[in-house]
């Protein structure tokens, strides 16, 4: 494995570091609000709005998730502009320019004329926004991940590298709020003005993220690396697929189980929830207190990943994701608030979470510093394909056909078990 802790030196003052923390958490949370109202509204309001289907409320679900999918599909392609331009430019300038373009993005949806009012005109503008904020997001990830990581004491990577996660919880329990409290207005004024509302917010959540973007200082170890002309090729991209090839299948391999589960456990479950009757509004409070307790233990996982080592941190989330792959629906199934609220927490706190908050670190140490933002950018986002936009589309038509969740459930144990072999295959670092 490619150590994050070369030998540069690794040490930003404690308080520039706490600021970087801050900053960090704060302008991740701000652009993930936006890139998962699209996951919260597709799964409760965009069927009707932009995807009718006759009466049948699956098939509408099925449209809007394929939507959802196509931000996933324009990811890497992100991740490749992005990469390239944090590895050569620095990751400062990578991470303003996602915001600006995932900000703008998520206000025009705000904006949008629905199905009744323009027709396919609608659901074609919207899935091109989509595409934007793909393109967005494909390049925030590792570039929020690298000024923690990269600006990290050496033996204390995991557990700073961890708080970036933090801005991926903060901003789902956003979108969710907002939509929450949206979803309190009478039907009517929620269907013509008030879905619109979380959307047309982000405006000031952009000018608040790039303001704090662009007081952050650049990757201490980047600013070295140029320094010592230690510099990657004219495409960064190309040198990761000719050197590294076996450090991004791993990278893939590790995101599976961490970006599907995710993505089943919140954005399907909604769906799952108005397919079988069961409270949405309980379904998305207990979805919200699972990412705040997620939250609180995602540094934890990070800490705990300096101490025993990442592969064994990551192999309790991605083996106890396939031990709670049936019980989780079996759970949700009693339509009893304290069997949901479990089922929330066991499968993001405890599986998803110890996945989440060794990611960055772990990820991180597979490439080196001069092609890392590629190298993660790459493995990270291809993943992000399979197991993040496709993973509610296949859920929904797979209980569309079988009018059960066993073969969701069997989609878990499979992203499971596809991660834990990516985890045995990553050699071992000094501690664990």
């Amino acid at each position: 494995m490619t150590n994050l802790n070369t030998s540069i030196s690794r040490d930003t003052d404690p308080r520039t570091l706490r600021r970087i923390v801050i900053a960090s958490v704060l302008g991740n949370a701000l652009e993930w609000y936006d890139f998962f109202l699209y996951g919260t509204a597709a799964a409760l309001i965009f069927a009707p709005l932009f995807f009718p289907a006759g009466t049948d409320p699956v098939l509408g679900t099925l449209a809007s998730f394929a939507g959802f999918a196509v931000g996933f599909l324009a990811r890497p392609l992100g991740g490749l502009i992005f990469g390239h331009i944090g590895d050569k430019a620095g990751r400062k300038k990578a991470l303003v320019m996602t915001l600006a373009i995932m900000g703008a993005a998520t206000f025009a949806m705000g904006l949008l004329p629905t199905f009744e009012q323009a027709g396919y005109l609608a659901p074609a503008c919207l899935v091109i926004l989509r595409v934007l904020q793909g393109v967005a997001s494909g390049g925030e990830w590792g570039g929020g991940v690298l000024l923690l990581s990269e600006n990290a004491p050496k033996d204390r990577v995991g557990f700073y590298a961890a708080w970036s996660q933090l801005g991926v919880s903060g901003g789902f329990v956003l979108s969710a709020a907002a939509f929450y409290l949206v979803q309190m207005l009478p039907d009517e004024a929620m269907m013509s003005w008030g879905w619109r509302v979380p959307f047309l917010a982000s405006i000031l959540i952009f000018g608040v993220g790039v303001y704090i973007r662009r007081r952050l200082p650049e990757s201490k170890e980047f600013v070295e690396e140029q320094a010592q002309q230690d510099k990657p090729e004219h495409m960064p991209a190309m040198e990761v697929l000719r050197k590294h090839p076996k450090a991004v299948l791993q990278a893939m391999g590790i995101r599976i189980a961490e970006n599907g589960s995710a993505y089943l456990f919140l954005a399907f479950t909604i769906a799952y929830a108005k397919f079988t009757g069961l409270d949405t509004q309980l379904v998305l409070a207990s979805v919200m207190v699972a990412m705040i307790v997620e939250a609180g233990t995602i540094v934890f996982w990070g800490w705990l990943s300096d101490i025993i080592g990442r592969r064994v941190v990551y192999a309790i989330g991605s083996v106890g994701l396939m031990v709670l792959a049936f019980p989780f629906f079996w759970m949700l199934d009693t339509h009893s608030p304290v069997w949901v609220y479990l089922a929330a927490l066991l499968g993001m706190a405890f599986c998803h979470g110890a996945m989440i908050g060794t990611q960055p670190a772990l990820m991180g140490e597979l490439f080196p510093p001069k092609v890392r933002y590629s190298g993660l950018a790459m493995g990270h986002e291809i993943a992000s394909i399979f197991s993040g936009g496709l993973a509610p589309l296949a859920a929904t038509a797979l209980f569309s056909l079988y009018k059960d969740a066993w073969p969701v459930s069997v989609m878990l144990v499979v992203m499971g078990a596809i991660t834990t072999l990516a985890v045995i295959s990553i050699k071992p670092q000094a501690k664990g």
